[in-house]
């Protein structure tokens, strides 16, 4: 039976130690806990995660193990040392800061990077362990960015998911981190990645083509071994059970006594953790210019401050708390008077219900952070507002606003503004919060946490069907046997190689791609053999390609199948074309040259290239996809044919191509076996043309698109390797 393993750093049971010592067990706060708490106990679900508290003897890891997976859930044990570094050190000093975009605070120490790798192998173990064939894996958030990459190599199969709770920052932020490359590679790691908002996806892509210079289409990153999807999932809450609250007689009861001790006032309700993405200094200030610009506001509003504590011994946060704390005295001391207290501030924790009675009391909600992934607060206070009445002011910088377009969405830097959107929630008329408030509640209800749950599962198994659709087969150790006997048993062998991607690496300079000795070494070998027939089937141009290879003893389709040269004779087309075309074509490529640093025109006889592999990679794919659009309305009805190639746009006769050339060889040689090689989409063509031959084998590099061809393997040296054992086979 399959099962769904949730993995994150926190379970959702939280274990303690009670003044008198003794192990205590409780529900975990935030977000996660609540939203998957109804996932992670259907069937034999498990959970997976440390229970929030050092154990220092087996006896009490026993208890705690027994208990939790009794309750679903399989605990990942910490040392003090382990929860320092891991936890406290890279996830919290680096990786928060950074991604929030504070990376004024962040620490890059290599004993806490180390520390960081150790506990997400440790993970990786207890998961493996438990995981079965059918089971689905998924992993949450910043502490776990290298499980995903951990579990494919013990896993290879695995269905893995990975969900990002917090932001990704732009690639000029995340690019500081020293280890950001294994951080990415251990994200890729996953079948399926998912982001709270689009922009934070478009982030993560764009650092994963600059380091790893990985492309994305169609939603899939081609990581050359698998496609990974990476898309946009916004989280949402429980609705029901916040709106159940809020109807409840409790939450009632509550609101009543808050109401009485507050009379009249209008509540301005703020509530966050303890954070310096949260924004809260700059919301006090704001709420101090408030009051300065609109005495009328004195004695009638309000504003209650939840702070609830968390890491108050980090300098930062202990910074954080003073300036805080000197705030509220500074504004309450100067506007206070003996019935009305302009801050109401509040230092501890909240049970759900008296916050849901919160939620009911305010007149307006002030969620202003500098940064922040999503913020269920917002969402929260609108679930909570039964009698639709009202007002959500929402940072522009939380993911939440990418959804609440009804709220009223500031700058947090800007205090003029915050102030003054302050002031028009206070002063909004019933009908237009109310009008609102059932935009918001429709979009929060709609977008529920089993929505997220279940839309996200639904993607991560289409995430896994796509692969299967796209993939090609690797050529493992048997199709490899087979094709060695039957090279060995042929008389005619054909082998069509194509150069750039398969015979060799590509470079930013194309002209930089001079074969090596091993290269020269491997081909005239194979040359040496009277029963095989090399055929180099290349994009480049003629020249090119006689003067780096031209004294072996091969043959050569040049240009995508234009040009033609068989052993010791002239070049030749394969069929006469026209190149007129290019006067008017090259003058629009150049634009795009003189718009496009790093960017140049290759000119062959009878096509033009655009090569931008030099490019800024947004700019030159943004710009090559409008090349593309430019060029193929031009070429309409003109024999012209536009390619979009690796990092390439080029454009050629139409009716022309690798393809074609390649089988005028098979009809000539009647070869008895055939091996094609290649890389990108012109390659297909040649794939397609041997697709029927019994005798053929098609072999695509990378593995990261469908492909005509029956097998892949990884990489040049993949097909070096291929190659030399043709070799050795017949030694």
């Amino acid at each position: 039976m399959s099962r769904t393993l949730i993995v994150s750093n926190r379970l959702p049971t939280k274990v303690s130690r009670n003044p008198e010592g003794e192990l205590q067990f409780s529900p975990s706060e935030g977000g996660l806990a609540t939203g998957l708490g109804s996932i992670y106990r259907r069937g034999e679900n498990v959970w997976v995660g440390w229970p929030g508290q050092y154990l220092d003897s087996p006896e009490d890891e026993q208890r705690v193990t027994e208990q939790l997976t009794a309750d679903h859930m399989q605990p990942v044990f910490l040392t003090e040392q382990e929860i320092k570094d891991f936890y406290e050190g890279f996830s919290n000093e680096t990786l928060w800061p950074t991604f929030h975009y504070f990376a004024q605070y962040a620490q890059f120490e290599p004993h806490t990077w180390e520390a960081y790798e150790a506990v997400n192998r440790k993970f990786c173990d207890v998961v493996a362990e438990l995981a079965g064939p059918d089971d689905t894996i998924w992993v949450h958030d910043y502490q776990l960015l290298l499980l995903p990459g951990m579990l494919r190599e013990r896993l290879p199969d695995a269905t893995i998911g990975f969900f990002l709770h917090i932001p990704f920052p732009s690639y000029e932020i995340f690019r500081s981190i020293p280890w950001r490359t294994q951080l990415l590679e251990g994200m890729l790691g996953a079948d399926l990645l998912g982001f709270h908002t689009y922009g934070y996806m478009r982030h993560f892509v764009s650092s994963v083509e600059r380091l790893l210079n990985l492309t994305r289409r169609d939603g899939l990153v081609e990581t050359g071994t698998r496609a990974v999807m990476i898309d946009a999932f916004p989280m949402g809450i429980d609705y029901d059970k916040y709106a159940e609250i809020a109807a409840s007689e409790d939450a009632r009861r509550l609101e009543h006594e808050y109401r009485e001790a507050l009379q009249d006032q209008r509540v301005v309700l703020s509530i966050d953790r303890l954070d310096y993405t949260k924004g809260i200094a700059q919301r006090l200030r704001a709420f101090e210019l408030l009051l300065k610009r609109h005495p009328e506001l004195h004695n009638q509003v309000t504003l209650l401050m939840l702070v609830v504590p968390s890491r108050d011994q980090v300098a930062q946060y202990q910074a954080l708390k003073e300036e805080i704390d000197e705030l509220v005295g500074r504004i309450n001391g100067q506007y206070r008077t003996i019935s009305w207290s302009p801050i109401q501030y509040f230092y501890r924790s909240y049970p759900i219900e008296e916050l849901s009675a919160l939620y009911r009391l305010a007149d307006v909600a002030l969620v202003t952070p500098m940064r922040d992934g999503m913020n269920l607060v917002a969402k929260e206070f609108v679930a909570s507002k039964l009698d639709q009445k009202g007002v959500l002011v929402l940072s522009e910088r939380a993911g939440a606003a990418r959804e609440l377009s009804d709220a009223l969405i500031i700058n947090p830097t800007d205090m003029e503004q915050v102030a003054e959107t302050m002031f028009e929630a206070l002063t909004m008329p019933e009908e237009e919060q109310q009008q609102r408030m059932q935009g918001l509640q429709a979009i929060v209800q709609r977008y529920n946490i089993h929505a997220w749950v279940e839309l996200f599962m639904d993607r991560l198994a289409y995430s896994k069907i796509k692969q299967e659709v796209l993939r090609t087969d690797l050529l493992d150790n048997h199709a490899r046997q087979e094709m060695m006997e039957k090279f060995q048993h042929a008389n005619r062998r054909l082998l069509l190689l194509d150069y750039d991607g398969t015979l060799m690496s590509f470079h930013a300079n194309p002209k930089q791609v001079r074969p090596d000795e091993q290269l020269r070494q491997l081909l005239a070998e194979l040359c040496a053999d009277a029963r095989n027939h090399v055929v180099i089937i290349s994009g480049r141009d003629r020249e090119t390609l006689a003067e780096w290879l031209g004294e072996l003893n091969v043959d050569f389709i040049a240009e995508h199948g234009i040009w033609l040269r068989r052993r010791g004779e002239d070049w030749t087309m394969i069929q006469p074309l026209r190149n007129d075309w290019k006067t008017d074509i090259r003058p629009i490529i150049e634009q795009y040259v003189s718009r496009t640093a790093g960017s140049f025109v290759e000119e062959k006889d009878y096509a033009l290239v655009w090569h931008y592999r030099r490019s800024d990679p947004d700019l030159g794919r943004e710009r090559a996809q409008d090349l593309l659009t430019h060029l193929t309305f031009i070429g309409q009805g003109s024999g012209l044919l536009v390619l979009d190639g690796n990092k390439v746009v080029e454009v050629k006769n139409a009716g022309v191509d690798k393809g074609t050339a390649a089988a005028r060889w098979v009809q000539e040689l009647q070869p008895d076996f055939v091996l094609a090689i290649g890389d990108d989409r012109t390659d297909e063509d040649t794939f397609r043309a041997v697709a029927e031959l019994d005798q053929a084998y098609s072999i695509k590099v990378g593995t990261e698109m469908r492909s005509f061809a029956k097998y892949s393997v990884r990489n040049t040296a993949d097909v070096r390797r291929l190659l030399r054992g043709l070799l050795a086979a017949e030694e």
